[in-house]
């Protein structure tokens, strides 16, 4: 019989004293890596969606696609509304990776973005910002190759605005940021206008300045919640800068002269019945709101008219595509 050290010797392993033969480790499979990296690769990839502010491009879509049963209620071609959607998403995309990127060393100072991808460093500054600027030149690109150049040209005035007007200029200089800065989030119905009919018609300014007129006392409601953060960053909201009670009166005011604007489409003959009454109800609930803030100083009352005023926006362009569309049939 073979000795163990003759065994060892043949297979090219030579035994030293009384030491045993080690015992070889096993190779790892490919497979074994691939499944280590999958989560990995998961959260990264989630990290940069999360740069593209999903939970705020899917009300932006929402305007854009109501908007453009406004404009064309006789029908439109499912190509044309997900091109669109595809357009829109990635330019307001691009747009919310660059703010990211803008907003970084404020995002660390404050509770409610200290998570987000960039400032924990799970996201490099640099890969952000160009990760933001290719969405921005590839939702140029498909706009203007898949639907036309003009939708083209006002999702990537959108993109500027967001970027460069309101955060890289207004955000950090006057209170008065997101009055001027609302009309770069008041783009996407003149988008989805562009985007059914080719061009733009005095009727597409309405739903334009609907959301223009929407977006303080929208906003200044969350800038209640967090004035502190605010205050901590230096940043000139309006609460920080002029105080929560004249802030509330403003939202008043605002939500006064919002509804009130709501009506002209109306008498002008753009809409009928179905958005008149949408219009004085949401419209009355979102008045009735307001003046319950200047009454109630609590945060329940401020998170309320937050998230009622998003509710207000989604049911009222939902009523003026319904009103367009059953008023054509």
């Amino acid at each position: 019989m073979e000795s163990s050290a003759g065994i060892a010797e043949r297979s090219g392993t030579a035994l030293r004293g009384g030491e045993r033969p080690r015992a070889r480790r096993p190779e790892r499979r490919p497979e074994h890596h691939a499944a280590e990296a999958a989560p990995g690769l998961i959260a990264h990839t989630r990290d940069y969606v999360a740069l593209t502010k999903p939970r705020i491009i899917s009300l932006l879509l929402w305007t854009t696609v109501m908007t453009m049963f406004v404009a064309r209620p006789t029908g439109l071609a499912l190509s044309t509304v997900l091109w669109t959607c595809l357009g829109g998403y990635l330019a307001a995309g691009g747009a919310g990776a660059i703010n990211h990127y803008i907003d970084r060393d404020i995002d660390a100072r404050m509770g409610r973005t200290r998570g987000r991808p960039i400032v924990s460093g799970r996201i490099e500054p640099v890969h952000a910002l160009v990760f933001g600027i290719a969405l921005g030149v590839i939702a140029t690109v498909q706009l203007a190759v898949t639907v036309n150049a003009l939708a083209a040209a006002l999702a990537l005035a959108g993109l500027l605005g967001y970027t460069l007007m309101y955060t890289a200029w207004l955000k950090p200089r006057t209170p008065q940021n997101i009055v001027i800065g609302g009309a770069a989030g008041a783009i996407p119905p003149l988008v989805g206008w562009a985007a059914a009919t080719g061009s733009l018609t005095i009727d597409a300014i309405y739903p334009f300045a609907i959301i223009f007129l929407w977006t303080p006392p929208h906003f200044w409601a969350l800038a209640l919640l967090i004035s502190d953060d605010y205050e901590r960053t230096g940043v000139p909201m309006m609460p920080v800068v002029r105080g929560a009670d004249y802030t509330r009166t403003r939202i008043l005011a605002y939500s006064v002269v919002l509804v009130t604007f709501t009506i002209v489409p109306v008498i002008t003959g753009l809409f009928g019945g179905i958005y008149l009454a949408a219009a004085v109800v949401l419209g009355g609930a979102f008045i009735i709101g307001a003046a319950r803030l200047l009454r109630d100083h609590s945060r329940r009352s401020a998170l309320r008219l937050y998230l009622g005023s998003l509710a207000y926006l989604f049911l009222l362009f939902a009523a003026m595509a319904a009103d367009r569309v059953i008023a054509f049939w």
